[in-house]
């Protein structure tokens, strides 16, 4: 008698994998358990994040590298050790020797998983998804390429969940699945005929869900993985030939913001630090803008570490600007407010600063020059390359850069 009989053959289709292109990622979170940081501060910080720890420095390797009109961008792919491989772009102004000044430019959530770092690039071929994120949400720019014609070496990657490291949602797990086709169906009432990026985002949406669960399981979260791709991009970027590994420094919108405070603050190697549109008191999101923000920004417990301004204090930099927007839809202005007098209660007078701006959560022309003249002031950027830029943008900074 076979030892089959009497097994009765589950008629329901197979699970789709929850974590489809990412089976590797428990294994790899098992088998590296915990950052070492380089303070009890900022170990603090790492273990409430649950930030695994990394293997050695992957090796990098050059896809193509194109110059044009002055800068010349190389596109650059490493892999972390589970997951897909990690494209970057490292831009630089032509024909200039180092060591330069390196930036890490830490691209925005934006709702836009299908794209990542190619929003902050000026690339021979953009995709429309990218095109979109410049339009909405930098002011037309791509940030990383600006601030390399400014005389820096600046890497922009994707990172855990976005552009080349996103999850395979080509056959999504069903509670997404019964999402998105709830989704898709409104489309067809409306007459919407989405791209490939729209479907690939609404699905990701929805998805989000189901990695910050899968990440609390493995005893990290959303934002600690995030901060792990960011750990490893700025280990490549210090040891990059002709960047200076004590003159660097990161800066982001948004959620990008949110992981430039936490690069900061997790890494000694930052010495300066720009924030833009993601500062506010976890307080004043209650009870009515949590539902503006992903899982990026809300790690279970991490309050119990420090309200967000406080966690500026774990940071080695010796320079933070912060950028506020009074309009902001997804900050109310009490909160931000309030996390601007924290800040000031907590760094020595004249390393931090920040600046209010009119406008909603936008990273416009003017907060950039900012930004890249701060960058410029605290990096040490040499003269010859940044003089012009530093000087126009220095106007902004003095006349913007107290609260209103």
């Amino acid at each position: 008698m076979s030892g089959n009989a009497g097994v009765t053959k589950d008629p329901r289709p197979a699970r789709p994998s929850a974590i489809a292109g990412y089976e590797d990622w428990p294994a790899y979170v098992q088998g590296n358990p915990r950052y070492q940081a380089a303070s009890a501060a900022a170990q603090e910080l790492a273990d409430a994040l649950g930030v695994p720890g990394a293997l050695p420095p992957p090796d990098v390797t050059v896809l193509w590298e194109e110059t044009h009109d002055g800068v010349t961008t190389s596109q650059l792919s490493w892999q972390l050790g589970f997951g897909p491989r990690t494209t970057g772009w490292l831009i630089r102004l032509t024909g200039v020797s180092g060591p330069l000044p390196g930036v890490l430019a830490l691209h925005c959530h934006g709702g836009n998983k299908f794209g990542g770092a190619d929003r902050l690039v000026e690339l021979p071929q953009s995709h429309p998804s990218a095109e979109s994120a410049r339009a909405g949400h930098y002011d037309g720019h791509a940030l990383a390429t600006d601030i390399a014609r400014r005389g820096f070496a600046v890497l922009a990657h994707d990172t855990f969940a976005w552009g080349s490291r996103r999850f395979s949602l080509d056959l999504p797990p069903w509670r997404t699945a019964a999402a998105l086709a709830a989704r898709q169906a409104h489309w067809r009432e409306d007459g919407v005929v989405p791209s490939e990026a729209e479907v690939y985002n609404a699905a990701a949406g929805f998805h989000e869900e189901t990695v910050a669960k899968t990440a609390g399981l493995l005893g990290t979260s959303l934002a600690g993985m995030v901060a792990h791709d960011d750990l490893a991009a700025l280990e490549i970027l210090a040891t990059l030939p002709d960047v200076d590994k004590d003159r660097l420094g990161c800066i982001g919108f948004s959620g990008g913001g949110g992981r430039s405070l936490a690069l900061a603050a997790l890494s000694p190697r930052i010495r300066s630090y720009v924030v833009t549109c993601m500062m506010t008191t976890f307080q004043s999101l209650l009870p009515a803008h949590l539902d503006a923000h992903s899982w990026l920004l809300q790690t279970p417990g991490l309050w119990r570490v420090g309200d967000w301004p406080e966690l500026t204090a774990r940071s080695a930099a010796s320079r933070l600007l912060v950028q506020y927007a009074l309009a902001d839809e997804l900050f109310p202005e009490g909160g931000m407010r309030e996390a601007h007098a924290i800040l000031e209660s907590l760094h020595p007078h004249g390393t931090y600063t920040g600046s209010f701006w009119p406008g909603g959560h936008v990273f416009t022309s003017r907060m950039q020059e900012e930004a890249f003249a701060f960058l410029a002031a605290t990096l040490h950027c040499p003269p010859n390359l940044s003089s012009q830029s530093t000087l126009s943008s220095q106007s902004t900074f003095s006349s913007q850069g107290s609260p209103s």
